[in-house]
C-alpha cells in the first residue's frame, strides 16, 4: 500500500491542484505552496517546539498544519478554543498558530491568507513533526494522544484503498470540525493526499448543504450522527434530485431510523466509521438492517477478551505493535465481523448494586416505543438514575394519547425483565432529540441539565 500522505507532504501539490473552495474563493496548489512556505519559514526560525494550532477555516488550518509538520514542530490540536479548554491545556504548548488571538502566550503567529507573496518552492523538510490530539471526554482531564505522520499515513492509505472507487472526482464538504481526528483525517489529510478539494467552511445548516449538493456533481459529505439524525426532517423526508456520492458518519452510534432516513433522501445509506481518537478507524458498515455487523478495515486485527467480551485491537495506527484493550463489548460474527454490545466502562452503583448503563440502554432501545436512550446518574437526586429517551413514532402516539406515565410504566416493565426494581430510572425525559455535541458524542453535563427543574 502506497505512502499516500507522506509522498504528498514531501512533494507538495502541483500548481493547478484545487486545494479548497467556498462560495466566493478558491485556493490552488500554487497559492497553497506560497502560504505554506511563508509560515514554514516563520516557524523554522522560532525556537518554540510545541505549537497549538486552531483555525475556523479549513484552508488556513491545512496551511498551518503542513507548515508546522514540515518545520518539525509538535502540533497541539485542542478539541475547541473555549477559554476553559485552553486553560486546561496551557502547559502543553509554547506558541499559538491561529487565525485569531486566543490567549496570552509568548509566541503567536497569525494565520491569514497572504495574497502578495513571492513564488517559492514547497519546503524541503529535514524532520517531520508530530500531532497531539485530546480525547473529548465529558468529564475528567483531557488525555493526550500522539499521532506520527507514519500512523496517519497508513490510515489515509487504507481509507483510499477502501473507498476510492466510490469517490469519482469528488469534492469534500463537512459538518464536523477539523480539530478532531475524524474531521482531520476525512476532511483535511485524506483529501489533500488524494487531490480532492474540500470546502474551507464548516457546514452548519441543511440549506447550505443543499446549495453545495446542487452546485457540485460529485460530493462527499463528512458528518456525524447528531446532524444526520436531523437531516431527513430538514429535507422533509423527500428524495433529493441531487445527492452526495458518499456520506460518512462517525463520532457515535447512528440509529437505524436515521440511516434509513438518509437513505430515503439521498438514495443510499451512510457509511458509518467506528473508532476513536486513540485507535483511529477500526471498522465500517452500512445499516441495511438494524444492528448490522461491522467490517474490520484492512491491516487491523481484532480479538475478544474471554473474561468480559471486550474488544482487543492490533492496528498499524497505534504506536505499539501490541494488543490494545478497548472498553467496547463485542459479539464476533462470521467472516471476521462483529456487533457492538455497549461500553464496559459505564458501570455504576445504584442502591449498592453494580449496574451496566450500556446494558440497560441496549434493553431499553429494544422496546417498540424507543428510538434512542441515554442513562445518566443524577448527583442532585442522591445518585438516582435519569433516563433520556427519544421515542419512535409508535411511542410518540402513545405519549400523546395516554400520557407520560403510561410510557414510564411500559418501559419500567420492560426493564424489569433483566434488572431489579431498585436500579431502575426514577426520572424520565422525552426530548425530540438527544443532546449531543457536534461530534455526535453524548455530553453528560447536558443530559444532567435536563433534570435540573423537577
Amino acid at each position: 500500500m502506497t505512502q499516500l500522505l507522506k509522498n504528498w507532504l514531501t512533494q507538495g501539490p502541483f500548481a493547478q491542484q484545487l486545494i479548497s473552495f467556498n462560495h466566493h474563493d478558491i485556493v490552488t496548489g500554487a497559492l497553497f505552496t506560497n502560504q505554506v512556505a511563508y509560515f514554514y519559514e516563520q516557524l523554522l526560525a522560532a525556537p518554540e517546539k510545541k505549537w497549538l494550532l486552531a483555525s475556523d477555516t479549513s484552508d488556513l488550518f491545512a496551511v498551518g498544519l503542513c507548515a508546522a509538520l514540515l518545520a518539525g514542530k509538535e502540533i497541539i490540536l485542542p478539541p475547541n478554543t473555549q477559554t476553559g479548554t485552553l486553560s486546561e491545556l496551557t502547559h502543553q504548548f509554547d506558541g499559538i498558530l491561529s487565525d485569531k488571538p486566543l490567549c496570552e502566550c509568548q509566541a503567536f503567529v497569525l494565520l491569514k491568507k497572504e495574497l502578495s507573496l513571492p513564488n517559492k518552492p514547497w519546503p524541503a523538510s529535514e524532520a517531520i513533526g508530530e500531532l497531539v490530539l485530546f480525547t473529548s471526554g465529558s468529564s475528567g482531564e483531557p488525555k493526550a494522544i500522539r499521532k506520527t505522520l507514519e500512523q496517519l499515513d497508513v490510515e489515509v492509505s487504507v481509507l483510499e484503498h477502501t473507498f476510492a472507487e466510490h469517490l469519482p472526482h469528488c469534492s469534500v464538504v463537512s459538518t464536523v470540525s477539523h480539530q478532531h481526528i475524524y474531521g482531520l483525517l476525512f476532511k483535511i489529510l485524506w483529501p489533500l493526499a488524494a487531490s480532492r478539494p474540500f470546502l474551507s467552511e464548516q457546514i452548519e445548516y441543511p440549506e447550505t448543504l443543499s446549495y453545495y449538493t446542487a452546485l457540485l456533481p460529485n460530493l462527499c459529505l463528512i458528518s456525524s450522527p447528531a446532524q444526520l439524525s436531523r437531516l431527513p426532517k430538514a429535507l422533509e423526508h423527500e428524495r433529493q434530485l441531487r445527492s452526495p456520492s458518499l456520506v460518512f458518519s462517525s463520532g457515535g452510534p447512528l440509529s437505524f431510523v436515521a440511516a434509513k432516513g438518509v437513505n430515503q433522501c439521498y438514495g443510499h445509506l451512510p457509511i458509518e466509521i467506528f473508532g476513536s481518537t486513540e485507535t483511529g478507524g477500526i471498522a465500517y458498515r452500512r445499516q441495511h438492517e438494524a444492528d448490522e455487523p461491522w467490517q474490520v478495515f484492512d491491516r487491523i486485527s481484532i480479538d475478544q477478551d474471554p473474561t468480559d467480551g471486550a474488544l482487543l485491537l492490533k492496528s498499524p495506527y497505534l504506536a505499539d505493535d501490541e494488543w490494545l484493550r478497548c472498553e467496547d463489548k463485542i459479539e464476533p460474527t462470521e467472516n471476521g465481523q462483529f456487533r457492538l454490545k455497549g461500553r464496559l466502562d459505564r458501570i455504576v452503583k445504584i442502591e449498592e448494586k453494580r449496574l451496566s448503563l450500556a446494558q440497560m440502554e441496549t434493553l431499553m432501545c429494544s422496546h417498540a416505543y424507543v428510538e434512542q436512550a441515554a442513562l445518566v446518574v443524577l448527583p442532585q437526586f442522591k445518585s438516582q438514575l435519569g433516563a433520556v429517551v427519544t421515542l419512535s413514532e409508535l411511542g410518540k402516539n402513545v405519549l400523546q394519547e395516554q400520557g407520560k406515565l403510561s410510557i414510564n410504566n411500559a418501559l419500567k416493565a420492560h426493564l424489569l425483565t433483566q434488572f431489579e426494581r431498585v436500579t431502575l430510572p426514577r426520572r424520565w425525559r422525552y426530548p425530540d432529540i438527544l443532546p449531543l455535541n457536534t461530534q455526535g458524542k453524548r455530553v453528560t453535563a447536558q443530559l444532567v441539565e435536563l433534570f435540573d427543574h423537577d
